[in-house]
């Protein structure tokens, strides 16, 4: 008998691997901000905590942070209001609370949606934009003549028309 499975069809490197969703926590943050910028991981981890205080501050204080090409941490406020028990259906009260909100900028939803990143989003805008010359403007064209207005025949008498009987 013929097995079909995917297992005996094709050898296990061959499937296609499916990425799981996995956070960054901040450890490996740490790690990747370490190696990136050379910095040993005690420097790296007061960089990355610096950042994360100072936008909790800022947000806790009612301030928008915006960092150009990353995004924009805006704070957010909910009023309190009365909600229900599901279970027992009686009301409840709910307090006030305060929220953050994250907008992406722009080049951060560009890196996001490229396959080659950021580094090839950005290097192919350079280059359209250094091979485009700017545009000329066309000549503008005469506007035509502008006829006068039919002259209309006059109107038929009413009584003319009809025969009489």
């Amino acid at each position: 008998m013929l097995d079909l499975r995917a297992k005996t069809l094709f050898h296990i490197k061959e499937l296609p691997q499916q990425r799981q969703e996995v956070a960054v926590n901040r450890t490996e943050l740490v790690d990747a901000v370490a190696t990136s910028t050379g910095l040993d991981k005690k420097q790296s981890e007061a960089a990355v905590m610096a950042f994360a205080d100072s936008v909790m501050a800022e947000t806790k204080a009612g301030a928008k942070v915006s960092i150009f090409g990353f995004g924009t941490f805006t704070p957010t406020a909910r009023a309190a209001r009365k909600g229900r028990n599901p279970q027992t259906g009686a009301e409840v009260n709910i307090a006030a609370s305060k929220g953050v909100r994250f907008a992406p900028a722009s080049a951060f939803k560009a890196t996001l949606n490229t396959r080659g990143g950021a580094k090839k989003a950005t290097a192919a805008t350079k280059a359209t934009a250094a091979t485009k010359a700017p545009a000329k403007k066309a000549p503008a064209k005469k506007a035509p003549a502008k006829k006068a207005p039919a002259k209309k025949a006059p109107a038929k008498k009413a009584g003319a028309s009809r025969t009489s009987r």
